[in-house]
């Protein structure tokens, strides 16, 4: 029997053993806490565990299971929320109360549950890796379908079970394989959290992933299977920024993984997101949510294997045909949780104590995310949405640096916002996105044909202002011609009555793509009009005093979301008004 030799925090080595493979799952000690293998040596071979070691003892047994470190895969992960290595926390309040008790063993998903199924296959049908052969209504907004793990060989479908209730170990087929071998499938599959599932081919990004959020939808835009980070220092709106995200982003389910924040944070997510109600179908949103809390008085080695959890169980509904958003927060606290490991095992470390190999461990995650073709035929996406916790809100750490390496939009929050009360607290000059171009025709057809060179001149706008506000540090705005006077108070009002968004208002929460830009239009209006008032001999003071500058920047508050048409009006009395001026 393989003992264990010593214990250093979560890190636990057993001596002269080859019983053990690398990312082996194990069980370690009497209360056979759950762990994985992550060195194999001739001499030792090292442990890391993912609950509490407290009290655990050299000569205590350690027992191999043969498998890798797995997610179990089946319906009853929506709505619920588990800790970072896939326990249901509601389970584990049950028996150990609202702290959890080290080795605490619960069936990872519901296995009495009676879920409606229906099968979609019949006896003689061929069935490959990734086909669906079943499918239930896991809540009100999400069918669960039951697909092939692409483990499996596959074959011909030799029996099926009849449509109705069935628990998700119920055999519900039997396929028989080119060897004549007949395998039996319930509703649940295991897959190793640290392998990405495949598909069958990874396809280019076109879509955004609309968020209703002004400043991210119009400057900085999030595709649909692409990769984003929201860096910033400590109170600049890191988590709500997500909240928002989690909320309104048209993703068909959300997956929000707390790693090491705090307790309090990730009660206030179960309380809101149970209280509100989604836009999309009018259920409650917590109908399409799966919450990973992995908070920072948990285990730390948890916290490390939380990330990979997530992405696993995204990478699953995916290959069902769905849309998936991932909220990761934060990622700063995971690159910890690698640090403490790394420094317990002695390993060389790199710049600012982290491991060398923290590079490559960003990289593999965000690589995970893509637009694809599925093994099953279906279009489906994960989209990465990662927080990161500089110290200080310095952007030159290695978490945040690496992190700008493999993401490809840059969501940069400024705690000179967020101390304005200007929320969301994004900088539109130190955040970018490289997927203007890629998702370009779908602004075009599905919103206006000119949207992307009204987001172009807004943002240009934004930048001429950037640099005049230096000028105007120096020497005053007094010095300004009238022309650049009139820039800087179009610049304040698309900061103040278009970037700036206020969570807590009915219609300005979230704006569809079509009120943007008809928002940006107008606001462009009143520049260009602006600019012929003052060639026609109109100074800048006399064009403020039509009052239309302050009057759009109400305009999210007093024009509703269902009134659209009020636009035209706008457009109509803002015309009239700045064409008589200077004549």
């Amino acid at each position: 029997m393989d003992v264990i030799y010593s214990v250093n925090g979560p890190v636990v080595k057993v001596k002269g053993t080859k019983s053990f493979s690398m990312q082996e799952m194990v069980y370690v000690g009497k209360k056979r806490l759950i762990a994985e293998v992550i060195g194999v040596a001739n001499d030792y071979t090292t442990i890391q565990v993912y609950e509490g070691t407290t009290g655990l003892l050299p000569g205590e047994p350690v027992e191999g299971t043969g498998s890798p470190m797995s997610v179990t895969l089946a319906p009853g992960i929506i709505t619920n929320i588990f800790d970072g290595i896939e326990r249901p926390l509601t389970r584990l309040e049950e028996i150990s109360g609202a702290f959890i008790k080290d080795g605490s063993a619960v069936e990872l998903l519901d296995e009495q549950k009676l879920y409606d199924t229906t099968v979609t296959v019949k006896v003689g049908d061929r069935i490959a890796p990734g086909v669906c052969y079943c499918t239930c209504p896991e809540s009100a907004a999400v069918i669960h379908k039951c697909m092939l793990s692409p483990l499996a060989k596959g074959g011909e479908v030799v029996w099926t079970a009849q449509n109705g209730e069935h628990k998700i170990t119920d055999e519900i087929i039997k396929v028989k394989d080119e060897l004549g071998v007949e395998t039996a499938y319930t509703m649940m599959q295991k897959w190793p959290i640290r392998t990405p599932r495949p598909c069958r081919e990874r396809l280019p990004i076109s879509k955004p992933l609309i968020t209703g959020q002004r400043v991210i939808d119009t400057i900085s835009p999030i595709a649909k299977g692409g990769t984003a980070a929201i860096p910033g220092g400590f109170g600049t709106g890191k988590t709500m920024t997500q909240h928002q995200l989690a909320k309104w982003c048209d993703a068909d389910i959300i997956i929000y993984i707390g790693c090491g924040e705090r307790g309090n944070e990730m009660t206030q997510v179960l309380t809101e997101f149970s209280e509100l109600i989604d836009p999309r179908n009018g259920k409650p949103l917590t109908d399409r949510t799966m919450l990973i809390a992995n908070t920072s008085n948990m285990p730390v080695a948890a916290r490390e294997a939380s990330i990979y959890t997530g992405i696993t169980i995204a990478e699953y509904y995916r290959d069902m045909g769905y849309h998936i958003a991932i909220m990761a927060d934060s990622t700063s606290r995971w690159a910890e949780a690698l640090r403490e490991i790394s420094g317990r095992l002695e390993e060389m470390p790199a710049e600012e104590g982290f491991p060398a190999y923290l590079p490559s461990r960003i990289a593999d995650f965000y690589e995970r995310a893509g637009y694809v073709r599925t093994l099953g035929g279906s279009e489906g996406s994960v989209t990465i949405i990662g927080a990161v916790s500089p110290q200080g809100s310095d952007f030159s750490e290695p978490v945040t640096q690496n992190t700008k390496r493999f993401v490809r939009c840059f969501l940069a929050l400024d705690k000179n916002l967020a101390y304005a009360r200007h929320y969301p607290a994004i900088n539109w000059n130190d955040s970018y996105s490289e997927y203007v171009e890629e998702i370009e025709g779908y602004f075009k057809e599905n919103v206006a044909a000119d949207f992307m060179e009204v987001r172009q001149e807004i943002s240009s706008i934004l930048s001429k202002e950037n640099e005049l506000m230096e000028i105007v540090k120096l020497m005053g705005s007094d010095v300004l011609p009238d022309d650049q006077k009139l820039l800087i108070e179009t610049a304040r009002v698309i900061r103040v009555g278009f970037l700036q968004q206020n969570a807590f208002h009915k219609d300005d929460t979230y704006v569809d793509l079509d009120k943007q830009y008809r928002m940006m239009k107008l606001i462009l209006l009143l520049y260009h009009k602006g600019a012929e008032a003052s060639s026609r001999g109109a100074d800048v003071d006399a064009i403020k005093a039509t009052g239309w500058f302050e009057r759009l920047i109400k305009m999210k508050y007093d024009i509703p979301n269902d009134k659209v048409q009020m636009f035209d009006e706008y457009t109509d009395q803002l015309t009239e008004a700045l064409d008589g001026l200077g004549a």
